[in-house]
């Protein structure tokens, strides 16, 4: 059992992925960690219905699930084939008893160099899900990454940008992700959250440090709670002014935490979340 207030924090099952899915619930029962946010392909590994029952019997709250997006194709059959598989996401969304699904909205299409043009085709998919995610009780939530995602994974990178496509939607079928490590660096993003607090579309508030130097791929860079350069207190209070009450999700990406022991590293996690955030 960790000390300190952890009646807000999820962890996100991706920053203790060499946890099975078993163990991670076992080892959240241990430490005292009310929430997961999980991922769809382990998920889908355990088993779907498997997966919501262990969750359900141990008394766990699932935050989000990560993820659907990736909706910039232009070829007319990838594109059926992403809304079909959002569709689906939703679907998993309902059935694990979460109401939040996190998107990464998909970066420019091999030899594209047109922003705009994948933006207004995430609207476009926005527009499609949103009755049918709405209808399932799950709200989707643009979650905008780094810009040094831009090309590759996420042409939203803004929280800015973020809510000019969920405005456009209702808030309950569409809002924004807040992460840290996405948009510590932005000094617009305080604005936009009291912004995004102001039309209910805080959907996901999720922390990760800010560590120097990257890994190269930069994918595995997100840093342990009090590592790096972020003040954590500080978006935390962002957020709660802008009426935000929800869970906190910690989701780091990082080989030398993932080569540790998963146990050790979530009951650090929890202990680094108390000592930062509380």
């Amino acid at each position: 059992m960790t000390t300190g207030d952890l009646s807000r924090f999820s962890i996100n099952q991706m920053t203790v992925k060499q946890l099975a899915m078993p163990e991670l619930v076992d080892a959240c029962l241990e430490s005292g960690v009310p929430g997961v946010g999980l991922w769809r392909e382990p998920v889908q590994s355990y088993g779907l219905d498997a997966t919501a029952k262990l969750v359900r019997d141990a008394g766990l709250t699932v935050t989000t699930l990560c993820r659907g997006g990736f909706f910039t194709a232009i070829d007319p059959a990838e594109r059926a084939a992403a809304l079909a598989d959002n569709r689906r996401a939703i679907d998993e969304a309902a059935t694990l008893g979460t109401d939040t699904l996190v998107l990464v909205s998909g970066g420019l299409p091999a030899g594209s160099k047109d922003l705009h043009g994948a933006r207004e085709r995430i609207a476009d998919a926005l527009g499609e899900l949103g009755p049918y995610a709405q209808s399932h009780g799950v709200r989707l939530a643009i979650e905008p990454l780094h810009p040094m995602y831009a090309a590759d994974r996420c042409v939203v990178s803004t929280l800015a940008q973020a809510l000019d496509l969920a405005e456009r939607f209702p808030a309950r079928q569409v809002g924004v992700t807040v992460d840290t490590y996405h948009v510590w660096w932005d000094d617009n993003a305080p604005a936009q959250i009291a912004r995004a607090g102001a039309g209910g579309r805080i959907h996901s508030f999720q922390l990760a440090d800010w560590t120097t130097p990257l890994p190269e791929g930069v994918l595995t860079g997100r840093g342990q709670i009090g590592d790096g350069s972020i003040d954590m207190r500080e978006w935390k209070g962002y957020v709660e002014a802008a009426g935000y009450t929800g869970p906190i999700e910690v989701e780091l990406f990082n080989d030398d935490l993932w080569a540790r022991d998963g146990r050790e590293v979530l009951t650090e996690t929890a202990r680094r979340f108390a000592q930062h955030t509380g």
